[in-house]
């Protein structure tokens, strides 16, 4: 990313810390989100082993993991680019998680994951950096491990860098709201 890019990450950054602190995301809590979550467990309960490693990419406040039963993964790391958010989700104290603070554009993960999900996170990936951090991410899934992406409506500019994978589900979840719809893939590299 260029100089002009890197300030405006630092703004994003100072944008959602303070919608996070004001509420502005617990939206993400309401019943029309339910289907989204729940397709993204059905895909990791489906493709994935048995008790899989997780890496949330886009944790938000640990919503995710208010959907899924801990008995359903060994251990679950979520991510996030607001240390609001970050914050929120530590303190709620999950089973068998943990949460960092971090940039998805330099994030390294400290292992490998049996699934890695961009969870309405990918799209707000810089252009130039995309194929970077979703090579990056995919140097640290196990071997027989799946990715999920969800992305809100038609996030153009974003599927066709999972093309060259093997897609092992994809679906469009939709809603009574006529622009409110989540597209989301399983992959396998």
């Amino acid at each position: 990313m260029n100089l002009i890019d890197k300030f405006h990450n630092w703004r994003r950054r100072l944008r959602w810390n303070k919608q996070y602190r004001k509420g502005r995301w617990d939206n993400l809590r309401n019943p029309i989100e339910a289907e989204r979550y729940n397709t993204i467990i059905n895909y990791i309960k489906t493709h994935a082993k048995s008790e899989p490693s997780i890496l949330d990419l886009g944790a938000g406040e640990g919503v995710l993991n208010e959907y899924i039963n801990a008995e359903n993964f060994s251990y679950f790391l979520g991510m996030d680019f607001s240390d609001v958010s970050i914050q929120k989700a530590k303190a709620k104290n999950f089973p068998k998680a943990e949460f960092v603070t971090a940039d998805i554009h330099t994030y390294t993960p400290s292992q490998k994951f049996d699934v890695i999900i961009f969870n309405e996170a990918f799209y707000y990936v810089h252009d130039s950096e995309k194929q970077n951090v979703l090579d990056r991410m995919l140097a640290h899934l196990t071997d027989e491990g799946i990715l999920i992406v969800s992305i809100y409506r038609e996030g153009t500019g974003c599927w066709e860098y999972f093309d060259k994978m093997k897609q092992l589900d994809f679906t469009t979840v939709k809603t009574n709201e006529e622009k409110t719809y989540w597209k989301i893939g399983a992959y396998k590299q």
